[in-house]
């Protein structure tokens, strides 16, 4: 038996382990730090988010009948759905990205004009930017965001040594991404019309368009708006109140949610009455558990617990920074950058309407508000910046090698593109 040589059936036990390791392997690798540090604060924001939408929306959700817990289970839902494709997303090459940028931008562009479809698009707060089918409700324009992200992202990188001319940077951009926002105005949706002009003007920013170009495009925007602003009671008289100033005639009317925010705020003091014990959930504050619930923040956790989540916002935009500067690709750097103006510049907006510093637009709270739609979508989007967090300092189309022989087959692939 010793001087038999082996046979093939004899091997074959020995190789079986090998075969399963490296899947395992590509599993568990450890990321770098931006990839943690950006995981780690958008997961604590999700839990931080869940917790306060518990609390915020127990009394909203018992008299709508769905149960003290009906809203928290709903909410607890899409982040279990949005999570997982987070993670998902984040294990895509760019080079996947960029494939799926156009059928991307078309479907949601399908989507979005669904919500003008009698029977499936439906209005709520005075905006008509929802769809429903069955029991299912979504808000098209949260995914319209990450998809024209990726479009614009890919057009600008594609045309990187045009942009000093002014046709290049804005032509097919702007038309494309107009007709976009165009389709979210058409339902009176002015505050994510507004994060969305945000993420076009800070994906040009980021791709080096010149800062003359994108003045004079900030300039034809506001006047625009303004424009859009005045053709609208409601959003006239929200500018008016919040530039003179609530009066006993508004106070019932446009007045009701800014100031019952600012008494929720005030009321909280520096350490809060308490995790669950704010008053202004009790009918008194509308959308508490949404749109103003950095408002419940500030009551239950006071100022302490309102500082924190500046400072946790504060490093998620470190880390967006962070996995910026460690780039060399155009595609990474300027899709990076408009994730970071839309879950940075949204959180700061949302926050600048509960204190008062701007008008009331309707945007949620990046991670933290009550809503499907805007949860998964934030998700969807942090995740294509984590696939770029995985493959910085390197090439981004190139595969990440997992195991000994896969790296030596990438170095000879390397060094036999330099000797070429």
């Amino acid at each position: 038996m010793q001087g038999r040589r082996p046979t093939p059936a004899d091997r074959q036990p020995a190789s079986r382990p090998a075969v399963a390791v490296v899947p395992v392997r590509r599993i568990f690798t450890a990321e770098n730090r931006n990839y943690f540090l950006l995981l780690g604060t958008t997961l604590f924001l999700v839990i931080f988010g869940l917790v306060m939408v518990l609390s915020s929306s127990t009394i909203e959700s018992y008299v709508a009948d769905e149960g003290f817990f009906g809203r928290f289970a709903r909410q607890g839902l899409y982040a279990v759905i949005g999570i997982p494709l987070m993670l998902l997303a984040s294990r895509m090459p760019p080079r996947f990205w960029k494939r799926w940028a156009w059928p991307a931008l078309m479907a949601g562009g399908a989507l979005q004009l669904l919500v003008f479809v009698p029977g499936i698009g439906f209005g709520y707060g005075g905006n008509n930017n929802w769809i429903r089918i069955g029991d299912f409700t979504a808000q098209p324009s949260e995914f319209v965001k990450v998809a024209l992200i990726v479009w614009v992202a890919w057009m600008l990188s594609t045309k990187q040594d045009l942009l000093g001319d002014w046709k290049h940077a804005m032509i097919p951009v702007a038309p494309v991404a107009g007709v976009a926002i165009g389709f979210v105005l058409l339902g009176n949706d002015l505050g994510t019309a507004t994060i969305m002009i945000m993420i076009v003007l800070g994906c040009m920013f980021f791709a080096g368009v010149r800062l003359r170009h994108l003045f004079a495009a900030v300039v034809a925007i506001a006047v625009m708006g303004l424009v859009f602003a005045a053709t609208s009671t409601s959003r006239s008289s929200r500018i008016s109140v919040w530039l003179h100033g609530c009066t006993a005639e508004d106070y019932q009317g446009d007045c009701w949610q800014v100031e019952h925010g600012n008494w929720a705020l005030a009321a909280g003091g520096l350490f809060g009455r308490g995790l669950g014990n704010s008053t202004a959930k009790w009918g008194w504050l509308p959308e508490s558990g949404n749109d103003f619930i950095f408002a419940i923040i500030g009551e239950e956790l006071g100022l302490i617990g309102a500082t924190v989540v500046l400072a946790l916002f504060v490093v998620l935009a470190i880390a967006f920074v962070r996995i910026i500067r460690s780039t060399r690709d155009s595609f990474t750097r300027i899709a990076t950058g408009a994730v970071m103006v839309w879950v940075i510049g949204q959180a700061f907006v949302n926050i600048a309407v509960v204190l008062g510093v701007l008008p009331v637009l309707g945007v949620p709270l990046p991670l933290i508000s009550a809503g499907g739609s805007a949860l998964i979508a934030s998700l969807l989007g942090i995740g294509v910046v984590l696939s770029f967090a995985r493959r910085t300092e390197r090439d981004p189309d190139e595969p990440v090698a997992q195991t000994p022989a896969e790296r030596s087959r990438m170095l000879a692939a390397q060094r036999a593109r330099q000797r070429a």
